[in-house]
């Protein structure tokens, strides 16, 4: 039997990649797309078949599929330095990135450490929190706070601080304790409380506590939950009262995706003290191009490791630390925020917000929700398997989208007009009555 070249690569897949996030034996159900190539918001099969990118390929890509200008960035410095180890070199790609996000924090984060993916991100901020605790004398602090339902990652480390039961219980075994906190959820009203019960155990255990680690206005694998900038505002009092490290991981939520750079940025820090000890990065960083995530810190903590005694130092390192050609691509993703990339950004949220308006009375929905460019829903009486039903759905209606649970969201590129936000709102509908 004949089979077309969309089915050849698919079936090729499954025979030789084990995929992430995936249960392979519902895979062979449900098989990969198989993606030829991308374009602006769309992907392309190996059949000609189309697909709006609604989830930014998990997050990562900002301004489309093989933007010109990324692209442009990365190969003309692939042309004079694509890679030199950091340790004992430097390179004028990672300079000008750190000296830029240190910029966008008023100086507060003036020092960036480099890495390759989110969770490398988190298990270095963890160990830095740690570390720097323990060159200040104070070794007992050595314990971590995260928030109910949060999600940092899935090496073991980030696993620790990570409260999403299917990435997790498999390898509780392994892993630290931490203590796990309410959530702030704006569906729950219940800020004040979670606010509360985070006061209540740094009284207790602040001794004993590094850091607290937080998803800001946003908390993704746990269903798009959002929250307000108050609550944030006052966990860092918390934190700066009971003298523990504030961990704010912008991996999913920064580069924009809120309506500001960073999503911390809306409690309006009026000084350096008003901001995290730690913000990481990673995701949109470079627009969807190539790995990379970074760690920016303080002074404070930096003075910490300051010392001519190596065992003092910190001396966590990767390979491909502060690549160059990732660092030119992040800084080609830092130039359209300085041309203006927000100002953008809150006139496509508005037309997703419009396009999206008749949900707020579809019965079959609830708790419609939008934070920026993160626009989310969750949907009633979903049924088994609704998120994989949902996704295969939407492939018919040229949509790449993956619910998380029964909760819908898109976090699409910036390239939102009000003619696509319809086609938009047209095909995940669509989608729901295939399947609602």
């Amino acid at each position: 039997m004949t089979i077309s070249p969309q089915q050849d690569w698919q079936q090729r897949s499954l025979a030789a990649v084990w995929h992430p996030c995936t249960q392979m034996a519902r895979a062979a159900v449900a098989p990969p797309l198989a993606i030829a190539r991308g374009a602006g918001p769309w992907l392309y099969d190996f059949d000609g078949k189309r697909y709006f990118d609604a989830n930014s390929s998990w997050w990562v890509n900002l301004f489309g599929h093989a933007d010109a200008g990324l692209n442009d960035a990365i190969k003309q410095q692939l042309d004079t330095l694509p890679h030199v180890m950091l340790a004992g070199c430097t390179h004028a790609p990672a300079v000008r990135l750190a000296e830029r996000l240190s910029a966008r924090t008023g100086g507060a984060l003036g020092h960036s450490f480099f890495a390759s993916d989110g969770a490398s991100a988190v298990e270095i901020a963890l160990k830095q929190s740690f570390h720097s605790w323990r060159n200040l004398g104070r070794s007992d602090k050595r314990e971590f706070v995260c928030l109910k339902n949060g999600y940092h990652g899935e090496t073991i480390g980030a696993l620790a601080v990570t409260d999403v039961a299917v990435f997790r219980d498999a390898y509780d075994p392994l892993l630290m304790r931490a203590h796990i906190v309410m959530s702030p959820d704006a569906r729950l009203a219940n800020e004040a409380a979670a606010l509360t019960a985070m006061r209540e155990l740094l009284a207790a255990r602040s001794a004993q506590i590094a850091a607290v680690i937080v998803e800001p206005l946003v908390q993704g694998a746990a269903g798009m939950v959002m929250y307000s900038a108050d609550y944030l505002r006052g966990l860092r009092r918390l934190c700066t009262e009971f003298e523990v490290h504030l961990i704010v991981d912008e991996i999913a939520m920064g580069c924009g995706r809120t309506g500001t750079f960073f999503a911390f940025e809306q409690t309006q820090p009026q000084s350096k003290a008003d901001w995290p000890d730690f913000v990481l990065l990673s995701k949109g960083i470079t627009g969807g191009t190539l790995p990379l995530s970074l760690v920016l810190t303080t002074e404070a903590v930096y003075q910490a490791f300051w010392s001519e005694d190596v065992a003092r130092g910190f001396l966590h390192s990767h390979s491909y630390t502060g690549n160059a050609l990732a660092c030119a691509a992040a800084n080609a993703v830092l130039d359209r925020f300085d041309a203006g990339q927000l100002d953008a950004n809150l006139i496509q949220a508005q037309h997703l917000k419009n396009a999206f308006a008749p949900l707020a009375v579809d019965a079959r929905v609830e708790h419609l929700r939008q934070q920026g460019m993160v626009l989310a829903f969750d949907v009633k009486d979903a049924g088994p398997r609704f998120a994989e039903r949902f996704h295969l759905a939407a492939r018919a209606h040229q949509l790449l989208i993956r619910p998380i649970g029964n909760t819908v969201y898109l976090m699409p590129p910036y390239l939102i007009d009000a003619a696509t936000a319809a086609f938009l709102f047209d095909a995940v509908t669509a989608s729901l009555n295939d399947v609602a």
